[in-house]
């Protein structure tokens, strides 16, 4: 039963297969929760919000995630490519997939329903499974588990972001509370 859930749930073998495809999927997801969170609004937002130090300037975000979704692409297609008797294919597409949901969800959490709790505990729980799927990676081809080292590197920095500007505005960064702040 679990295998035939974890195979529902998985985005399909032929994806990874591809590297081009592996590549490009998580490029066009996260291009496309970028864009329909509103890019303008979201910077507005973003500004808005008092920061933590070291708080990157919001232009760097795109070009940032659009390297990391491609080396997150590249390093599932593989893994999940190579042979090994010690990791299942079926597992690391699981697990890939439930990151990649997870990542995804991240913008709506923090700047379309303005839930900073929430958001950090998706970072959290992404944090997490990125490091278990690292160590799988690692354990399979050195040149995917590297390929995760930046994107590890980056989700610990945005959880950083994360807490500190949930702590520095009460957990609140609601429009109405940002207006207030503004004015």
């Amino acid at each position: 039963m679990t295998t035939f859930l974890s195979r529902l749930n998985a985005i399909p073998y032929d994806v990874f297969a591809n590297p081009a495809a592996s590549v490009l999927l998580p490029i066009a997801l996260g291009t496309s929760v970028g864009f329909s969170s509103r890019p303008k609004q979201t910077q507005t937002t973003y500004l808005a919000i008092k920061q933590p130090p070291l708080r990157p300037p919001p232009q760097v975000f795109g070009p940032v995630w659009t390297v990391l979704y491609g080396l997150m692409g590249y390093a599932a297609h593989r893994a999940v490519t190579s042979v090994s008797p010690l990791v299942s294919t079926d597992h690391m597409r699981t697990l890939y997939s439930m990151q990649l949901g997870l990542n995804l969800l991240y913008m709506p959490l923090f700047f379309g329903l303005r839930k900073p709790v929430l958001a950090l505990a998706d970072i959290v729980s992404l944090v997490g499974l990125n490091g278990y799927l690292t160590y799988l990676y690692f354990s399979v081809d050195s040149v995917a588990g590297w390929c995760q080292v930046p994107y590890m590197a980056w989700l610990g920095f945005a959880t950083y972001l994360t807490a500190g500007a949930g702590y520095l505005n009460n957990w609140d960064i609601s429009e109405a509370t940002l207006k207030k702040r503004m004015s």
